[in-house]
């Protein structure tokens, strides 16, 4: 079985990682091409240029490198069709990955699935009928998604989201990190997220720890954004620890901390599976701030609220990420840690805490679409 799988970003390395696990152990003698980070590539992908080309997020942000990342899009496709894979299977990153599959499907019949549903719930609703063009299959991570994905006419699975098999440190690793209040702070996992919030956080935490003399400040890293962190955090008024990537503690602060603030994007859920209460914060580019605040079809983007259907969550987002605001709903949170409580279990519940792991299910859903796809294939036609 070959299978050509791409994802252009972190959370999507994750996802390719556990997906190609679930793959080899249902099918041992799988393939795999493509383009991946270092867990796809621990996993057995040699990844054919770095992910991090294609770590880009907004409208502003992608356009100075426009050109490049449409070579590389029709060299992706060029490589799918020469190599006839069995499926191809593109990981999030919607702006590369469809175009992509939407070449790969003008010039072949090979079956397509993206991992990740669109955010149609969010913004942009007719994406989903676009893609079906050129999609067969979509693996979903949230509950709500498949009818979204259904009516546009796409087969879709929930599979459950990787966050709920993430290891969890103990109690006593926790402690062991010592007394005073331990504020997490998660500036992002991309370079222009980091620029331009990394200056807001500081500022927010230098208003907390004129309130909260203990508090003591924690930045996990990843390793493409480790280095402008420290760079970006030299200047703070307040001491802050910054994690080397991949640190073994990371669990456990995540865990000891009292209260995090953070970018917004699925770290969230990281931290309600932890139960470690949040407060969000978000700004992009002025053009993208702009563009999409006015086709925003939800009044939150913080995942534990949208799962849990809740608003327990505050969220300062585009204009209204400033430091005084953010600072009081952080020291707000900390006077009642309990609040958000009941929608973080929700939410983890929702999905699929407890039950297969999110990468087992979603090869499984992979290949039984798959076979299904070849008994059709096979029928005889009606006359």
């Amino acid at each position: 079985m070959k299978v050509f799988v791409i994802a252009g970003e972190a959370s999507g390395d994750k996802l390719g990682a556990a997906l190609m696990a679930g793959l080899r152990q249902l099918r041992p003698d799988v393939t795999f091409d493509g383009v991946g980070g270092p867990l796809m590539q621990a996993a057995g992908l040699v990844s054919r240029f770095p992910m991090d080309e294609l770590s880009v997020m907004g409208l502003a942000e992608i356009l100075p490198k426009y050109r490049a990342l449409k070579r590389r899009i029709a060299q992706m496709a060029e490589a799918v069709v020469q190599m006839q894979p069995d499926v191809l299977i593109t990981i999030d990153s919607p702006d590369f990955c469809l175009r992509v599959a939407k070449l790969v499907k003008a010039r072949s019949a090979i079956r397509t699935v993206h991992y990740v549903a669109p955010t149609v719930w969010a913004w942009r609703p007719k994406r989903a009928a676009h893609m079906a063009h050129h999609i067969d299959h979509v693996l979903a991570l949230f509950p709500f998604e498949p009818p979204l994905m259904q009516a546009a006419g796409m087969a879709c699975d929930f599979v459950g989201h990787p966050v709920v098999t993430d290891p969890l440190a103990s109690a006593e690793e926790a402690a062991a990190l010592g007394d005073g209040t331990v504020i997490l702070v998660l500036p992002g996992s991309r370079k222009g997220e980091v620029t331009r919030l990394a200056p807001r956080f500081g500022q927010v935490a230098a208003r907390i720890a004129a309130q909260v003399p203990d508090a003591r400040f924690v930045i996990p890293t990843t390793a493409n954004v480790h280095d402008l962190v420290q760079a970006q955090v030299a200047d703070w008024s307040v001491p802050v620890t910054v994690l080397p990537p991949a640190s073994p503690l990371k669990p456990a602060w995540f865990r000891r901390a009292d209260v995090a603030l953070a970018a917004s994007g699925t770290v969230s859920l990281e931290l309600a599976a932890n139960g470690t209460p949040m407060v969000i914060a978000y700004d992009m580019a002025w053009l993208s701030r702009i563009i999409i605040s006015r086709m925003l079809l939800v009044d939150s983007v913080t995942l534990v609220n949208l799962v849990s259907d809740t608003r327990v969550v505050p969220e300062f987002i585009g204009a209204d990420c400033q430091p005084a605001p953010i600072a009081a709903a952080v020291l707000d949170v900390l006077a009642n840690p309990t609040a958000q409580q009941a929608a973080m279990d929700l939410t983890m519940d929702r999905l699929g805490r407890g039950g297969d792991a999110p990468g087992l299910r979603a090869a499984r859903a992979v290949l039984d679409r798959l076979d299904h796809a070849a008994i059709m294939d096979h029928q005889p036609r009606r006359q």
